[in-house]
């Protein structure tokens, strides 16, 4: 698996909210990562963890978010990974005031902190990896540019009459040390079957992020993600092409969430 998919697909799990019912503290997802090939069988390797809290921060009360990706011990010896994202969010503004990455893949760590100044459309970021000293850069972003964490709950803060045929956001994610552009487009609802949880209605989306040194979708990362069709629009399951075979990412659990669960349909 390339590293980048791996990474993007983590970080748009554990992936600025425009409305407070999204950001639920106590809420707790959790998801398994498999990959399949033709002649390589579905396997679990991996498992990711998305929390919602209350905490203190500057002395302020925020909420807390923190994602992890983690790969299943069967398959460290290949390629261990272990990364780590939390974000402090505003209650008042829903604006993500601190977002924090801890990565470690293989034997490359990066440890990154990005201090989010929305008013003056920028973000101050340093970083640090096993082989370089800590460095900093200033990013310029737009009304639309939020760090991974908060495009995952943005995707869950679609109002309901907005999604219709035609629906497609364009957004900008902050990671590592550049400004990344994801597009989303709504391709309809779909009765999708979740692993040991059963079938559920959902929404279907088709995204893109362009790549590094650009906007061009056409040459990036596409990936397909199924949300769950209620009030709680928490995704069901993820799925991305690679060279050789898929990843994929689907919920295995959850509690604490805010709504019932009303697009389970059976088992």
């Amino acid at each position: 698996m390339k590293r980048t998919i791996f990474t993007l697909l983590v970080a748009l799990l554990t992936a600025s909210a425009v409305r407070a019912q999204v950001y639920v503290p106590g809420e707790t997802l959790n998801y398994r990562m498999s990959y399949k090939a033709k002649l390589f069988p579905n396997t679990e390797v991996a498992k990711v963890i998305i929390q919602t809290t209350e905490e203190k921060f500057d002395g302020k009360d925020m909420y807390k978010v923190y994602g992890m990706g983690q790969t299943a011990k069967a398959f460290n010896w290949i390629f261990p990974v272990k990364d780590a994202y939390t974000i402090w969010v505003d209650p008042a503004t829903l604006q993500t005031k601190r977002f924090e990455a801890d990565l470690q893949e293989g034997d490359y760590t990066r440890k990154s902190t990005f201090i989010f100044d929305q008013p003056n459309g920028k973000v101050y970021t340093s970083w640090q990896t096993r082989k370089r000293p800590i460095q900093n850069r200033t990013l310029e972003i737009s009304e639309k540019g939020m760090d991974a964490i908060s495009l995952y709950f943005n995707m869950r803060s679609v109002d309901d009459s907005e999604i219709k045929d035609g629906f497609a956001r364009d957004l900008e994610m902050v990671l590592e040390d550049t400004v990344r552009y994801l597009s989303f487009r709504y391709e309809g609802r779909e009765v999708k079957k979740i692993k040991n949880l059963g079938k559920f209605n959902t929404l279907k989306f088709r995204c893109k992020i362009a790549t590094s040194d650009g906007y061009a979708f056409q040459d990036g990362t596409e990936f397909v993600v199924w949300i769950s069709d209620d009030r709680n629009k928490i995704p069901l399951y993820i799925q991305s092409p690679i060279k050789v075979g898929s990843v994929q990412a689907y919920l295995s659990s959850y509690e604490g969430l805010r709504y019932p669960l009303d697009s389970f349909i059976k088992k």
